[in-house]
């Protein structure tokens, strides 16, 4: 009885996120696949050959196969897997984290029995949200009318089911092993995204193409399962090291002991607690280092800033230099006949240009994901995370207003998120200097700058929702999901016609519309997303100032 009523409590605690995550891009599906239907498919046709293997579009494209290709294959695999990396990085490191793995483990039953009940939760919690995906793959083409005849639509749902298991139960696995929820995350987080762009990149580069096979991400995508059916080799891999990352995860909670939320002391903590640091800032304040909490709230998060701005990096900074004088001038010279609707999908800038391969690869989604990431993780635990540890009433114990709480919490997620956008840029220009591209300094800062800002605006969206509700998975759940359709709202809509004038409602129409990496900083576009982001922030400050706070 006790195991079931761990499963079914943490199923409780994470449905909202994947129904939220799901249905959001199951209704993205809908609006891809609407604006693809207003648009001529035969500029497809006409691209070579290679260009359509490379990008999973067969030579008689329809606008099924495109939506499907578009949205589920990128979008709906990082989402998908995304929410599975969260269930699993919270299963055992979490309990963990909050403080009740003792409680846990007091009763009847032993480590490994709550281990299996915490996956086989994640397991139906990721299943359930590949059949939402799945219904909205069914019900969207009926709704428009629009024929999915040769296409595999379970084939590739089943490839991102066991895609997204692969990477829930590496995060498993890791936080059994070190119980750190962030480490957990982040480094599962990193395998993905280094496995997605080495999967699309590597194929294009002569005698790099059997690297790719070294990336889970290649065994999810390569096959192209929505043309071609379930590639039973592929998914063989991936679910062998699921079943290997299950026995890992057991062995490591078996082995080491667990440890309570205030085990666990980071770098920044131990600065802090030192008696020589605390002795010169209370003589420069005068009183208790109340301004701990702007430090204390960087800490928490340092491990996640530092695995999020080492893949910022090394990988879409450094290493793409590398990359694109590597690729061969013919594809480089068939990247630039991609027409207007595909390029939609990268930032819509040149390819054949280091400027467009940089905005393809490392602008148009990996820094937006990477500065979201940290601000929205900082602003949705900066309040609702201290009422969820029970430690909300001892901070406010101190002689300090609520408004100065939400003010230092707002200072240390921009501080981190800035650190980000630091990193990006000396990336980014490393890779140009490595490989004497000759990217302009100042542009890339101002496009490194708009990811930052556009990165802060859904962390203060966050910050602002976890002020209003105490809770942290409903607060960066809600956030992430309309970043996600607001970012295909701005990838789809200026492909139709009809609802192109619809795009001018997303932030991400002010970050690249305006093309930075060659024109310079868009004044205007930035004073936009600073406006933007300084309204939650005071409504975070309003709604903190007024609510009952809960403790446990």
């Amino acid at each position: 009885m006790m195991l079931v009523e761990v499963f079914a409590k943490t199923l409780v605690d994470r449905w909202r996120a994947m129904t939220i995550g799901s249905m959001v891009l199951g209704l993205m599906f809908l609006g891809a696949m609407a604006a693809y239907r207003t648009i001529d498919i035969s500029v497809y046709t006409s691209l070579p050959e290679a260009m359509l293997s490379m990008m999973n579009v067969p030579a008689d494209a329809d606008v099924a196969s495109l939506a499907y290709g578009a949205v589920f294959t990128t979008y709906g695999a990082l989402t998908l897997a995304g929410l599975a990396i969260a269930a699993g990085s919270a299963a055992i490191a979490g309990e963990e984290r909050s403080g009740t793995i003792g409680l846990l483990l007091a009763n009847p039953i032993s480590r490994a029995n709550v281990v299996m009940s915490k996956a086989a939760s994640m397991a139906l919690l990721t299943t359930f949200g590949a059949v939402i995906l799945w219904v909205a793959g069914r019900v969207s083409p009926l709704i428009l009318d629009v024929s999915t005849a040769g296409i595999h639509i379970e084939a590739l749902i089943l490839h991102l089911l066991i895609n997204a298991l692969f990477y829930g139960f590496l995060a498993w696995a890791i936080g059994a092993w070190t119980g750190r929820r962030g480490l957990a995350a982040g480094m599962s987080s990193a395998v993905m995204i280094i496995g997605l762009v080495a999967a699309g990149v590597l194929p294009l580069i002569k005698g790099w193409e059997d690297l790719a096979r070294l990336f889970p991400w290649y065994y999810f995508a390569h096959s192209s399962p929505q043309l071609n059916g379930v590639d039973v080799g592929h998914l063989a891999v991936l679910t062998a090291g699921v079943v290997g990352f299950v026995a890992i995860g057991i062995v490591g909670v078996d082995r080491r002991d667990l440890r309570d939320r205030t085990a666990g002391v980071s770098l920044l903590d131990r600065v802090r607690a030192n008696p020589l640091v605390q002795r010169l800032v209370g003589r420069r304040l005068g009183r208790a280092w109340v301004s701990s909490i702007t430090v204390k709230t960087m800490s928490d998060h340092q491990i996640l800033a530092i695995v999020v701005g080492a893949v910022m990096f090394l990988l879409m900074g450094l290493a793409m230099g590398p990359m694109y004088s590597a690729m061969s001038t013919e594809l480089l010279e068939m990247a630039d006949t991609l027409p207007e609707e595909l390029l939609a999908l990268v930032g819509g800038e040149d390819m054949s240009t280091p400027e467009g391969f940089y905005q393809a690869e490392t602008f148009s989604m990996m820094a937006p994901i990477a500065t979201i990431a940290i601000a929205a993780a900082m602003g949705g635990r900066a309040l609702a995370g201290e009422e969820a540890d029970r430690t909300m009433g001892l901070l406010l114990a101190s002689p300090i207003s609520r408004t100065r709480v939400v003010l230092e919490k707002t200072l240390a997620m921009t501080a981190m998120t800035v650190g980000v956008g630091a990193v990006i840029f000396a990336g980014v220009m490393g890779g140009s200097w490595i490989s004497d591209l000759g990217m302009n300094a100042a542009n890339v800062a101002a496009t490194s700058a708009l990811a930052t800002l556009l990165g802060l605006l859904f962390g203060a969206v966050t910050l602002a929702l976890s002020a209003a509700t105490g809770r942290v998975a409903l607060s960066v759940y809600t956030s992430v999901g309309l970043a996600l359709a607001l970012y295909l709202m701005n990838a789809f809509f200026p492909l139709s016609d009809q609802l192109a004038g619809w795009a001018r409602w997303s932030p991400f129409y002010y970050y690249l519309t305006d093309n930075p990496l060659v024109a310079g900083m868009p004044w205007g576009h930035g004073a936009v997303l600073v406006a933007l982001t300084v309204v939650p922030v005071l409504a975070a400050v309003a709604l903190f100032n007024r609510r009952d706070l809960r403790q446990g």
